[in-house]
């Protein structure tokens, strides 16, 4: 089930571009787009939660650290650094920089949890990042900077720090409780970097739907399955199940907007796949 869910929250991360385009054509910034999708989801898992048991809203004034780690620290810090080597760097770099963070995640859970690398590990990940490299077609005459590459670690960086704080924060709360409080800190934060005086103005109804979609389908949901993924699963081991994102974003990109398909991205394709039923072969730690 651990596993099952965690590879979910990666198919549904990765069907973001249903959503986002049709929101960036409707004059939402990529920065407007998050803000909004972090506020929406923390009032629909507010609800929710107000609904089906209150007492998981509450944390206590001491754990506020593992909270402002995985919203503000994480999910804003990576989401900020992405978008900028993005511009710097190129979309495909800028992915391929983002998934080193099983690398970050595998080293610092070695360090602060004590899991164990092992071979089938180490050759999950070199299987994973090879096949992202493909997937994002590296390759393709992008020039990188130095300080583009540098912004793109922080992202996988930052994106890394989300599996870590969680795990404390998996210690004493649900993974209903450190979702909605993970997207209530990130959502608040992001506030100041938008011009939410020209939300108004690109508000329709189909745009409100679009936010909700995204909101629903590619956050509450994936952030859910891979919290309590992380919470009968190693850190590392659910690091790298979650990389089936670039392969479904790669395969709506090519059936559902009809962006070109090549070998090499193929061949990605199946290294990806291959490495998710690898680990799932593997026993959970629960």
């Amino acid at each position: 089930m651990y596993i099952i869910l965690t590879v979910l929250a990666g198919i549904l991360w990765g069907c973001i571009s249903l959503f986002l385009k049709t929101l960036a054509a409707a004059g939402l910034t990529s920065l407007q787009v998050m803000m909004l999708r972090g506020v929406l989801s923390s009032l629909i898992l507010f609800i929710f939660l107000y609904i089906r048991d209150r007492a998981l809203l509450k944390i206590h004034l001491r754990d506020l650290w593992m909270f402002i780690g995985t919203g503000i620290i994480s999910l804003t810090f990576f989401s900020l650094c992405y978008f900028k080597s993005i511009l710097e760097i190129g979309t495909s770099v800028a992915v391929i920089l983002l998934y080193t963070s099983p690398i970050f995640i595998l080293i610092m859970s070695l360090f602060l949890f004590g899991e164990k690398i092992n071979l089938i590990k180490i050759v999950a990940l070199v299987m994973t990042f090879t096949g992202c490299v493909l997937v994002a077609g590296i390759g393709t005459g992008n020039a990188i900077t130095v300080k583009g590459f540098l912004i793109g670690l922080c992202a996988g960086f930052g994106y890394a720090l989300y599996s870590i704080f969680s795990r404390y924060a998996l210690r004493k709360y649900n993974s209903w409780t450190v979702t909605f409080y993970t997207f209530v800190f990130s959502g608040l934060s992001l506030i100041p970097f938008v011009h939410v005086e020209q939300l108004p103005s690109v508000m329709s109804g189909k745009v409100w739907i679009f936010a909700l979609g995204i909101s629903i389908f590619c956050t509450v949901l994936p952030y859910i399955c891979y919290t309590f993924g992380l919470s009968g699963l190693e850190t590392g081991t659910a690091a790298i199940l979650v990389t089936v994102e670039p392969l479904v974003g790669t395969l709506i990109g090519v059936l559902v907007w009809g962006e070109e398909v090549s070998v090499s991205k193929i061949i990605g394709i199946v290294l990806i796949f291959a490495a998710v039923i690898m680990l799932g072969l593997v026993p959970s730690k629960k």
